[in-house]
């Protein structure tokens, strides 16, 4: 089953604790390239960080929490929040993937 995760930053945590942890958070990301089969920063259209989002694929909602859950960036305090909701992909490589 496939999910967004979409993350809002905390603005308390300064750019030298997110520097800290890019690497580590980045290899994460790597590792589990097989569930999160794309990810990277959101923005304002004025350029502002405005979070993250994450396309997953994962067997259920818990393992989506799970991945945030071990993601470096989520105990030491780049990510304020995280919403998962599921995604039903119909379109992709300029065809349609499912019949409505």
């Amino acid at each position: 089953m496939k999910f967004i995760i979409m993350f809002e930053d905390n603005p308390g945590t300064s750019d030298t604790v997110r520097a800290q942890y890019m690497q580590d958070h980045l290899s994460f990301l790597e590792a589990n390239s097989e569930s999160i089969l794309a990810a990277g920063p959101l923005r304002e259209t004025n350029g502002a960080d405005a979070g993250g989002l994450w396309l997953v694929d994962a067997v259920d909602e818990t393992s989506g929490q799970q991945l945030i859950e071990t993601d470096p960036f989520w105990p030491t305090g780049p990510r304020k929040s995280a919403r998962i909701l599921a995604w039903n992909q119909v379109f992709s490589e300029g065809k349609r993937v499912v019949s409505i």
